[in-house]
C-alpha cells in the first residue's frame, strides 16, 4: 500500500514538474528563439550588436536553468561548455562587438538556439505527456459521473471514444483508468527523457570536451611549472638563510676554536657548546626542510597517518577521520597532504577557530577530504589567496576544491581528487 501511495506521488510530482516544463518550454524557448534570431538578423544594421549579447545571456541562463532542473528532478548532469571570455575584454561599445563576436564564435551559443527549437517541439511534447496522463483521466471519470448528458445534442469525443450514453461514458472512464495507470508508470521516464533529450544538445559534444580538456592541461600545466619553480625558490631561500647560514658560522666557530683551544681554553669550550647548538639547529632546520619536501611518515606509512601526525602539530585540537582502504600513487598522496596541510595552516592562521575537523575517505574512484573549522568564516578563494593555491595544486591532478564559509563560519573546505587506491 505504501509502495502505491509513494508511487502516485512521484507520478503526481512528476506531473506537476512537467506542466513547470511545458510553460517553460512554450513561453521561454519560443520568445528566446524569436529574440536572438531577429537579434541576430539586426547585427548587420547595427542594433543586434547591442542586443544579442543580453538576448545570448538570456538563453545561457535559460538552458542553465534547465541544467539545474536535470540535475536536481532527476540527477542527469549536463556540463556547461561555454567557452570563457577573455579577462583584458574592453568596456564601452568596442567591448560590445567584442563581446558579440565571441559568443557567436563559441559553438555553444548555436546548439543552444538548436535547442531552443527542440525544446518547443520535442521537449514541450514528452513534459506535457508526462502531466497529461495523469490529468486527461479526470475528464474520463466526470463523464462517467453524468457530465456526458451535457453532450447529447452533440456526440463527444473523449480520445477515440464517442460519448452518448451511460455506457459510452463509463468506457471513457475505463480508457481513463488505463491512461491513469500509464501515467503512474511512465511519468517519470518521460520527465527524465525530457532532460536526456535537453542533454543530447546542451552538452559539450565530443570536441569541445577535447577542446576544454586540453585548455585544462594547459593551464595546470603551467601551474604546476610555477608552483615547482615557486618551491624552489624556497628551497634555496631556505637553505641558504637557514642550514647553510648555520654551518658557516659553525665552521667559523671550529675555526676560532682551533686557535683557542691552547691559549683561552675556557673560551674554547664556550665556542663548543655554541657549535654544538648551531649544529644541533641546523640538523633540526635540514630536518624540517625535508619534512616540507616530502614528509617521511607520508611516504612510509601514508596520507591518513602523515594528516594525523600534521594535525597533532597544530596549536589548535584537530579531530581526524580516516576511512581508507589502501593508497593512491605517491604523487596523489603528495598533493593531497600539501593540500591538507595549507588548509589546516590556514584555518590555524585566519579562522580564529578552536577546533578543527578533518575527514579523508575514498569512494567511486574519488578521494574525498574535507576541513571543516568553527571559525568566523569569510574565506574565499580568489586572485592572492592561499585557497587559490591548493585549487591549483589540485588541479594538476584534475582534482576540484569547494569552499563554503558565510560570515560568521563555519567554514569547510572540500577537495576531491580522481584516484584508485591499491
Amino acid at each position: 500500500m505504501n509502495a502505491m501511495q509513494s508511487r502516485i506521488r512521484s507520478a503526481l510530482l512528476a506531473a506537476g514538474r512537467g506542466i513547470v516544463l511545458s510553460i517553460a518550454s512554450l513561453a521561454g524557448s519560443i520568445t528566446l528563439f524569436v529574440l536572438a534570431v531577429l537579434s541576430i538578423a539586426f547585427i548587420p544594421l547595427g542594433l543586434g550588436l547591442f542586443t544579442t549579447p543580453q538576448v545570448l545571456d538570456a538563453v545561457r541562463g535559460h538552458a542553465n536553468q534547465r541544467r539545474l532542473l536535470a540535475a536536481t528532478w532527476s540527477d542527469i548532469r549536463i556540463p556547461v561548455p561555454y567557452r570563457p571570455f577573455p579577462k583584458d575584454l574592453r568596456g564601452g561599445f568596442t567591448g560590445q562587438v567584442e563581446r558579440t563576436t565571441l559568443m557567436l564564435k563559441d559553438p555553444a551559443t548555436w546548439r543552444d538556439i538548436q535547442w531552443l527549437l527542440v525544446d518547443m517541439t520535442a521537449g514541450y511534447c514528452v513534459s506535457i505527456l508526462a502531466s497529461a496522463l495523469l490529468l486527461y483521466p479526470v475528464e474520463g471519470f466526470v463523464l462517467a459521473a453524468g457530465l456526458w448528458r451535457v453532450f447529447t445534442d452533440d456526440r463527444y469525443w473523449y480520445a477515440f471514444v464517442p460519448v452518448d450514453s451511460q455506457a459510452t461514458a463509463l468506457a471513457a472512464a475505463a480508457l481513463g483508468v488505463v491512461f491513469f495507470l500509464t501515467g503512474l508508470k511512465v511519468g517519470k521516464p518521460l520527465l527524465r527523457l525530457h532532460f536526456v533529450i535537453a542533454r543530447s544538445l546542451l552538452a559539450p559534444t565530443h570536441e569541445q570536451e577535447l577542446a576544454r580538456r586540453i585548455d585544462r592541461l594547459t593551464e595546470t600545466r603551467h601551474e604546476a611549472v610555477d608552483t615547482a619553480a615557486s618551491e624552489l625558490r624556497r628551497i634555496e631561500r631556505d637553505l641558504h638563510d637557514g642550514a647553510q647560514a648555520r654551518l658557516v658560522a659553525m665552521g667559523m666557530n671550529l675555526g676560532t676554536i682551533e686557535a683557542l683551544i691552547e691559549k683561552d681554553p675556557a673560551q674554547a669550550k664556550k665556542l663548543l657548546a655554541t657549535a654544538r647548538e648551531s649544529s644541533a639547529e641546523a640538523l633540526t632546520e635540514l630536518r624540517d626542510l625535508v619534512r616540507g619536501i616530502h614528509p617521511p611518515v607520508l611516504a612510509e606509512r601514508g596520507l591518513g597517518d602523515a594528516v594525523k601526525a600534521l594535525a597533532l602539530r597544530l596549536p589548535i585540537a584537530a579531530q581526524v577521520e580516516v576511512e581508507l582502504a589502501g593508497r593512491a600513487e605517491a604523487p596523489v598522496e603528495s598533493a593531497a597532504y600539501f593540500a591538507v596541510s595549507e588548509t589546516l595552516t590556514n584555518a590555524a592562521k585566519h579562522s580564529g577557530a578552536d577546533r578543527l575537523w578533518v575527514d579523508i575517505h575514498h569512494a567511486d574512484s574519488m578521494l574525498r577530504i574535507s576541513v571543516t573549522d568553527n571559525g568566523r568564516g569569510g574565506a574565499t578563494i580568489g586572485p592572492g589567496s592561499g585557497l587559490s593555491g591548493i585549487e591549483s595544486r589540485l588541479g594538476t591532478f584534475d582534482g576540484i576544491m569547494a569552499v563554503s564559509s558565510p560570515a560568521g563560519g563555519p567554514t569547510m573546505v572540500t577537495m576531491e581528487i580522481p584516484c584508485e587506491l591499491s
